[in-house]
């Protein structure tokens, strides 16, 4: 057991949509994100995503309506509702999700990180 230091963890990367591990507990990963600009559309057949917005604003985007997240918001988006994630300025998350969850659902992008490191 060791105390995890989000700041100290954000401040080990630079890239943005570049999920990174923090740990693991009862079959779900626990990841910080640092995001800027336009995810893509995508959606996770079985898994549920929980975003909670540790800095900055996040919109997300669904097909029906768009939702504003701010510092201290959190947000789970079920399995299978199709969302996009905006950044108009950087924004730092905390993500859980099962492990193994495809960064993108089943779309291939040049922003899908299928190998996510740990911190």
């Amino acid at each position: 057991m060791d105390i995890i230091n989000l700041k100290k963890k954000l401040s080990l990367f630079d890239e943005y949509w570049t999920p990174k591990v923090l740990g693991e507990l009862n079959g779900q990963q626990v990841k910080l994100a640092k995001l800027k600009g336009a995810f893509i559309w995508h959606s996770h057949e079985h898994e549920d995503e929980l975003f909670y917005i540790l800095n900055g604003t996040l919109k997300m985007e669904f097909r029906d309506k768009t939702l504003t997240l701010r510092e201290g918001d959190m947000l789970i988006v079920p399995r299978g509702v199709e969302h996009r994630p905006i950044a108009e300025e950087e924004v730092h998350v905390m993500l859980f999700e099962p492990a193994g969850t495809k960064h993108t659902g089943k779309i291939e992008h040049e922003l899908t990180k299928n190998d996510q490191e740990w911190i």
